[in-house]
């Protein structure tokens, strides 16, 4: 016959087994809440960030879940980086060129003059380059932490144009009504004689269709997205801006995350600075959208090595007004180890 002191200990014992061989159960994974406004449409800029999360929720089983958010389904692109200051969220991946005018360092990505280079030599942003350290030791005193840049800047923002406005050289922008969302890439085209269209990008196919804009400074992955290619004859790929993709967190955040489940993240991170930027400018873009577009008719034209200087030169002034919103001796050092000319 069983007695009660029987089962009372049989039971006790039940709960000691289960502490200490289920742990899962008994401590929960911690959950980390990020966010993108990134639509999973935009497939090549998208890559990155879903293949972070997927990494760490496999790293991190049992010890870290990131519930994800994209297409700013949980927070709106322009309310997502005071949601996590707010700690209302605790990571987010963002667009470089959307969040300057709060993080201005991050507008060295986008420099007239500086993205040429910067996109051909993408180590230059990688996790430990120079360049990193200095964005992320500025933003470190904003109290963010800048876990990467996606290894590089995406292939930057070129003019595309309509059959009947063709921009095929610097002279050919007098005049003509360009979108254009960047303060750098407004400034810079102003300098030609542009005018200025401030656009959503929603709306730039029936503004290329009825007249509305003649042009466009857009990066590839938005020309492919919202179908752009179906209205412009001409692709000038003068390097106008550009962005990086980063995955942002605050330190308080970063600094209160065990050690465990910082580890766990840390295997996505790693992962995103090599493949983001990298998967994006060569297996879709160059290695999908280019072929297509020359195929579908585009014409592409390179500019030449004398009016990429002559850009550079004019638009000198576009950097000294980031320069002055940085301070002149972070700024000009970002400037340098972007173009290569510090180690």
């Amino acid at each position: 016959m069983t007695t009660r002191r029987q089962i009372l200990g049989a039971t006790a014992a039940l709960g000691g087994l289960s502490l200490a061989g289920l742990p899962r159960r008994a401590f929960a994974a911690e959950t980390l809440t990020g966010v993108s406004y990134l639509p999973p449409s935009y497939a090549d800029l998208a890559y990155g960030s879903q293949g972070l999360v997927d990494r760490v929720n496999k790293a991190g089983e049992g010890v870290v879940a990131l519930d994800y958010y994209d297409s700013g389904r949980l927070v709106a692109a322009d309310e997502q980086l005071p949601a996590l200051r707010a700690g209302t969220i605790d990571f987010m991946f963002h667009t470089s060129s959307y969040v300057t005018r709060s993080l201005p360092i991050l507008g060295v990505l986008g420099l007239p003059g500086v993205v040429g280079p910067l996109y051909e030599n993408p180590d230059r942003l990688r996790r430990g380059a120079p360049l990193f350290e200095l964005i992320a030791a500025e933003l470190e005193k904003q109290g963010l932490r800048c876990l990467s840049l996606g290894g590089g800047i995406m292939e930057p923002e070129y003019i595309w144009s309509i059959e009947s406005a063709p921009i095929t050289n610097l002279s050919q922008i007098d005049g003509k009504k360009i979108r254009l969302v960047s303060f750098e890439a407004s400034a810079a085209l102003e300098h030609f004689g542009a005018a200025p269209v401030r656009i959503p990008s929603s709306e730039l196919y029936l503004a290329l269709e009825r007249g509305t804009v003649d042009a466009a400074v857009a990066n590839i992955s938005t020309i492919n997205g919202r179908s752009i290619q179906e209205q412009v004859d001409y692709a000038y790929r003068m390097p106008v801006t550009g962005f990086a993709i980063g995955v942002f967190t605050t330190t308080r955040r970063w600094d209160a995350m065990p050690e465990n489940v910082r580890a766990a993240f840390m295997e996505g991170v790693e992962w995103f600075d090599q493949e983001s930027a990298r998967a994006a400018n060569e297996d879709y873009f160059r290695d999908q959208y280019w072929p297509a577009f020359k195929e579908a008719g585009i014409e592409v034209i390179e500019p030449a090595d004398d009016e990429i200087a002559e850009f550079d030169k004019i638009n000198v002034d576009v950097r000294q007004v980031w320069l002055d919103e940085v301070g002149p001796d972070v700024g000009q050092r970002a400037i340098a180890l972007a173009l290569g000319e510090e180690a």
